[in-house]
């Protein structure tokens, strides 16, 4: 009992920081205790002891002429991966509207969490029959374009600690064969699969690249499989690359040389 009553009063305290950060909003910037108390129906002591803990932890700051408090630099950095993300979906959006023009395909922007991949848009085609997902899906098979698109860029060390520990799904493929299909990857620029996840479908991925040369996401082309030829392929291939390397140029990726 006594376990659950301090993970109630913690869970309480959570949301309590959560209602005071958003008493600070576009129109009211810079707020004082008294506001904020009155706002979340907290006692002033209550709200101060809550602001000098986010202060120390630079989440907000003091305004020295009024005494109250606005947001701090320390936000960012919490929000700063999610701001990147978002940064990337809105660049690339017309890019994956083009895309999709092109190649008359879905067209998908994903990102990498950890061990999966993510998609975070899709712009289904606009043929009757089409290849689609739900937003938000996630995708562990090592076979999948998006994931090895992914797998191919991250340091090959911890590449083969995810492979080992059964963190990516290798489909019964070898370590050792897969890490040579990485290199061939990184060599032309994209990854295909084609209908090795599914019968029904053909991917391919092309890496995202900002301006510290980073891969941050990959776009990728999604289509029925008995709509691929091996001539439509290359085409998918080479839309889908120009489109990756022109969302990487918005982003101010310079490759070398």
């Amino acid at each position: 009992m006594t376990e659950l009553r301090n993970e109630a009063r913690g869970a309480s305290v959570i949301v309590n920081v959560l209602d005071v950060l958003r008493c600070f909003t576009v129109a009211n910037p810079i707020v004082g205790v008294s506001e904020i108390a009155e706002q979340v129906n907290l006692h002033k002591s209550s709200v101060s002891r809550i602001l000098a803990t986010l202060e120390q932890e630079r989440v907000v700051e003091r305004d020295e002429q009024t005494r109250k408090y606005r947001l701090g630099l320390g936000l960012i950095a919490i929000a700063g991966p999610l701001l990147a993300n978002l940064d990337v979906r809105r660049v690339a959006y017309p890019v994956l509207e083009d895309l999709r023009g092109a190649t008359g395909e879905t067209a998908v922007l994903n990102i990498w969490d950890g061990n999966e991949s993510v998609s975070i848009e899709q712009l289904p085609s606009t043929r009757l029959v089409k290849h689609t997902s739900v937003m938000g899906s996630r995708y562990r098979s090592a076979l999948s374009a998006s994931v090895q698109i992914f797998l191919a860029y991250e340091d090959t060390a911890h590449c083969t600690d995810l492979l080992s520990q059964n963190a990516i799904d290798l489909a019964g493929v070898p370590i050792k064969d897969y890490l040579k299909r990485l290199e061939l990857v990184r060599e032309r620029g994209y990854a295909v699969n084609y209908g090795e996840t599914s019968a029904d479908e053909v991917g391919v991925a092309a890496g995202i690249f900002d301006h510290r040369g980073q891969l941050v996401a990959c776009a990728m082309t999604a289509a029925p499989y008995y709509r691929v030829d091996p001539d439509e392929l290359e085409t998918l291939s080479r839309q889908t690359s120009l489109a990756a390397g022109e969302i990487s140029t918005r982003l101010g990726y310079q490759p070398e040389g």
